[in-house]
């Protein structure tokens, strides 16, 4: 498939980028940019030289503003004209969403609102530049606020979804706020947030493939399950996945080699 609305690159480490590039329009989503993702998290999951994934934007004022709305009146998001047929964007911009279970590492930089935490809201790491904004602008303009929030309600704790939702275009997270709350992990100077967020995957894919890529779909589906059943599922998997990861490494070696870290 040829990219229209995205970038993407595998380099040798089995990093996989993406790149959102509609900086003309803040990287906000288009009807193409839904189909697009589609395929290339259908591509990345079968390619076994991929094991991680760096999600950032085109540079710019935005990591995204969501929805195009300048393309809202001559095109249907939600891909069908049957309103029986139509589906939420998430569905297709998410890496979850579509059974992709390798983990994700989303840089930020700049505007990040609206339908952009569809991305947030299924990535594994969140790192952001000293310039990042978050907020949702829906209630603002007489909209609903209700997807993007519920799915943040599952990495945040309700009062500060809730404050996001309500307070729409009248306040917005900036980067020390959005680490101070658990909505990204690590904030750092625009110009070094790309080459973290490749350092970061890197590591994670140099770990055996089966292993992480086990761990990241255990975790994930067990936030739709009770307790019990969550950790009886998550057992499973360690009992089908552990055999297979000690096989794709010298496991004796790891654990008497020098350990090298970094203490965050």
């Amino acid at each position: 498939m040829h990219y229209e609305t995205i970038l993407y690159q595998v380099t040798p480490d089995k990093v996989a980028t993406i790149t959102i590039n509609r900086p003309e329009a803040l990287n906000s989503f288009t009807l193409q940019m839904r189909r697009e993702f589609e395929h290339v998290w259908a591509t990345i999951s079968e390619d076994c030289n991929v094991n991680a994934v760096v999600l950032r934007a085109a540079e710019g004022r935005a990591f995204s503003t969501g929805v195009d709305v300048k393309l809202a009146a001559t095109e249907n998001i939600m891909g069908s004209n049957n309103l029986w047929n139509g589906t939420d964007p998430g569905d297709s911009l998410g890496p979850r969403a579509n059974k992709m279970w390798k983990p994700v590492v989303t840089a930020v930089h700049g505007l990040c609102c609206g339908g952009a935490f569809y991305w947030l809201n299924e990535s594994d790491i969140i790192i952001c530049s000293d310039d990042a904004q978050f907020f949702d602008p829906h209630v603002s303009y007489g909209l609903v606020c209700a997807v993007e929030p519920i799915g943040m309600s599952y990495h945040l704790p309700l009062q500060q979804v809730l404050r996001i939702a309500l307070l729409g275009n009248d306040e917005r997270i900036s980067a020390e706020t959005a680490l101070r709350i658990g909505l990204v992990s690590e904030v750092l100077p625009k110009a070094e947030l790309w080459e973290r967020a490749h350092v970061l995957a890197a590591k994670i894919a140099a770990k055996p493939a089966t292993a992480v890529q086990g761990s990241v779909r255990a975790i994930w589906e067990s936030l739709e399950l009770p307790r019990t059943e969550a950790l009886n599922h998550g057992l499973r998997y360690c009992l089908v996945g552990n055999p297979v990861a000690a096989q794709e490494m010298d496991v004796a070696a790891a654990r008497a080699g020098d350990k090298k870290y970094e203490l965050r």
